[in-house]
């Protein structure tokens, strides 16, 4: 008999992945089914969460030292700072472009289908606690906190936004001395290659990671939540399709054709970000499919870690959706220049919440209250947070992908993609 082909190497992560996504989804279904009692599922589920967090810390061992690298090494042979002010100014017009379009989805679609309305959802009284902390909400906070107090520290704790702030000035240093400093530019510039190698055995970790996930959360949720909660589900992934089609649209506007080649590059990145709800999942994978594709490498370790920190687009739609489905869910009408408000102090207020866990909650329950909602509304939504955390993580990494490599095309910093496609993704399946 004819042995079956073997898949190519490039697309064995992605069938990996979503093997165990599917294969998550049936284990967990029956650990609830069959658990004794919901704490018997949820105890089953905390082995789950165990295997998850383990996949998470390897990847988090790998993202202080791999920002600093690649950012170092490419501002050092970037130039000058002009260069960097450059690079950095048509950065952040794209991510105040992509937060616009991504807020005004949201309240678009949540306006048109009204997921709150009728909703048959139990509310929470008024004054019910919310364990979210909104006081780092403030601007002051968030200018103090990207400058590290101590880079040992900022990288212990995987402050992304402080590791880039000392990798700037540190890449601009490094670069003015580096004929009087060039044994120590050669060893970070060697740093990066031995880090996208360790990348790629963590990234053999991944089918379980996604795994364990998606098993525990199901374990603990069932599927039946959504079926109670499916409107809501329902218009929100409909508004990321929709935001998802646009920022396809922007970007053929600059790369063409070699839009539809970026999109399959980072697909790989977008199921493990889903699968794990966790962006620093996906960020080496992002990383080293960017730099597949033809991206420069001093342009991916710049815009980079800043998109990981100002342009979370499926987070910005997020904020819109769910306050006005709050609104909507107490039947408390908010009129159109309130709503256009309540867009724009949410394109300010997300900025500071930059590393702040839960920060998409952060935010809303910040922001309600300006407009006479009432900040316990979040609580409707934190039972299945996690399953909207699975959508706008894959739309962050979708959005960062895109604005990465139109502003290479604007830099002229695109080149020819590379014949070898995945992080390790050979070494997960091995051809006899």
């Amino acid at each position: 008999m004819q042995a079956l082909p073997t898949p190519p190497a490039k697309n064995r992560l992605t069938i990996w992945i979503f093997l165990a996504l599917i294969l998550g989804v049936a284990v967990g279904y029956a650990c609830n089914r069959y658990a004794a009692s919901p704490a018997q599922a949820k105890e089953i589920a905390s082995y789950f969460a165990m295997l998850t967090d383990l996949f998470l810390r390897l990847i988090k061992m790998i993202i202080a030292p791999l920002i600093f690298c690649a950012l170092v090494s490419g501002l050092a042979g970037m130039g000058d700072a002009r260069t960097v002010g450059r690079i950095g100014g048509r950065a952040l017009a794209w991510f105040v472009m992509a937060s616009l379009i991504s807020l005004m989805i949201g309240l678009v679609i949540a306006n048109a289908l009204e997921p709150g309305a009728n909703a048959g959802i139990p509310l929470p009284t008024a004054n019910a606690a919310v364990d979210l902390k909104t006081s780092s909400l403030n601007l002051k906070d968030f200018l103090t906190h990207m400058a590290p107090r101590n880079i040992v520290e900022a990288m212990a704790n995987n402050e992304i936004l402080q590791i880039v702030v000392f990798s700037v000035f540190f890449g601009l240093a490094l670069g003015r001395v580096r004929d009087k400093a060039r044994v120590l530019a050669e060893a970070i510039e060697g740093g990066v290659p031995a880090m996208l190698k360790l990348t790629s055995y963590v990234m053999v970790f991944a089918p379980i990671g996604v795994f364990a996930a998606i098993a525990n959360v199901v374990t603990t949720q069932g599927l039946g939540v959504l079926t109670v909660y499916g409107k809501v589900m329902g218009g929100f992934y409909i508004a990321l399709l929709v935001l998802w089609a646009v920022l396809v649209a922007l970007g053929f506007l600059v790369l063409r054709g070699r839009i539809f080649p970026l999109l399959s590059a980072i697909r790989e990145p977008m199921i493990l970000g889903f699968s794990t709800a966790s962006s620093e999942a996906a960020y080496p994978l992002v990383m080293e499919k960017l730099r597949a594709f033809g991206v420069s490498e001093r342009i991916i370790s710049f815009i980079l870690p800043l998109g990981y920190s100002f342009n979370l687009d499926g987070s910005m739609l997020y904020t819109t959706f769910a306050s006005l489905f709050v609104a909507q869910a107490y039947g408390i009408p908010l009129t159109f220049w309130q709503q256009v408000t309540m867009l724009l102090v949410l394109m300010v207020s997300s900025k500071g919440v930059a590393g702040v866990p839960r920060s998409g909650l952060v935010v809303v329950a910040a922001v309600m209250p300006m407009f006479g909602l009432p900040e316990a509304g979040v609580l409707l939504i934190m039972g299945i947070d996690v399953f909207l955390d699975m959508g706008r993580t894959a739309t962050n990494v979708l959005g960062n992908s895109i604005a990465t490599a139109v502003i290479a095309k604007w830099e002229n910093a695109v080149g020819a993609a590379e014949p070898v496609d995945a992080v390790g993704s050979e070494a997960l399946v091995q051809t006899p």
